[in-house]
């Protein structure tokens, strides 16, 4: 079993930054795939970002060249810095880790973590 907690959310005017941390409870931490997804109220959970065990990473459209996707194995820790935010990033932000090929889908991933919120301001 592998558990995840997200850190790092808050408030934070457009054009801000924030850095979120996921903390996996587990021994083998670089066995696995690791993504961030995002849900605002209303909408369905949309895919961030992911990063492989070998750190080949994925982006959404949305996203590239503002969020970095990276991890640190020997911390059992992933990271998504968010930089340039704007208010259309604000949503609860989703840490996920897979055993399986790493992928854009929800279904794709084992594991999740209960969220953190992130509010850009305008």
């Amino acid at each position: 079993q592998v558990q995840l907690v997200e850190s790092g959310g808050g408030l934070v005017q457009a054009g801000g930054s924030l850095r979120l941390s996921c903390a996996a409870s587990v021994r083998t931490f670089n066995n696995y795939g690791m993504g961030w997804f995002r849900q605002a109220p209303g909408l369905e959970r949309e895919f961030v970002s992911a990063i492989s065990w070998s750190s080949r990473t994925l982006y959404a459209d949305s996203v590239k060249g503002r969020f970095t996707i990276s991890r640190d194995n020997a911390k059992n820790t992933g990271y998504l810095e968010m930089n340039s935010l704007k208010p259309e990033d604000s949503a609860v932000y989703y840490c996920a880790a897979t055993t399986m090929r790493l992928g854009v889908k929800w279904a794709d991933y084992n594991y999740w973590g209960q969220g953190t919120q992130v509010t850009v301001s305008s």
